[in-house]
């Protein structure tokens, strides 16, 4: 009888030992996977809180939105991207540092749009290849020629504010 106990006792031991350690891998392998995703969720948000900002026509604002840029730019770890993001990243990450450290240091809003135009192009490279958890709309300005992401299908154009707000339309969705 005290055999059986111990040897059940045992068991018992080696069987929840192995949960254990299969629930923390389990758990190390979700939080790579949620690191991944937010790595470019962060430089997405802070690229649409730019685009928010110029709609606004706030340059003061806008300055303040690409810093923030700068820093979830800089916050990316490469190593946990997957690897066509990785790829991507490579190839556009000095133009978006360029362009965010640009629109942050200047007051000048037309020279803001003027590099929002070059950001947008990056940032639609980087989003492209990624796997928004949310559908993103490319639309497109014909006054301005210029394009420009969005989290709303309703177009509201950042290089022109409450000008011409509505002037453009939505030429793809990224799902």
């Amino acid at each position: 009888m005290k055999k059986s106990i111990i040897a059940l006792a045992t068991a018992l031991t080696v069987l929840f030992s192995t949960n254990t350690i299969q629930a923390k891998n389990n758990n190390s392998e979700l939080t790579t996977i949620e690191t991944a995703d937010s790595q470019l969720q962060s430089v997405y948000d802070a690229y649409f809180n730019v685009k928010d900002a110029l709609i606004k026509s706030d340059s003061k604002l806008t300055s303040a939105k690409a810093k923030d840029l700068l820093t979830a730019i800089s916050a990316v770890k490469m190593d946990k991207l997957k690897s066509n993001e990785h790829t991507v990243w490579m190839k556009v990450v000095k133009k978006l540092t360029a362009d965010a450290k640009s629109i942050s240091s200047t007051a000048d809003l037309k020279k803001q749009r003027d590099t929002f135009k070059s950001l947008s192009k990056s940032t639609y490279d980087l989003i492209k290849v990624s796997s928004p958890d949310q559908p993103i709309y490319k639309q497109y300005c014909p006054m301005a020629d210029a394009d420009w992401l969005s989290k709303e299908k309703a177009v509201k154009n950042p290089y022109y504010g409450s000008s011409m707000l509505t002037c453009g339309n939505v030429v793809e969705t990224i799902k």
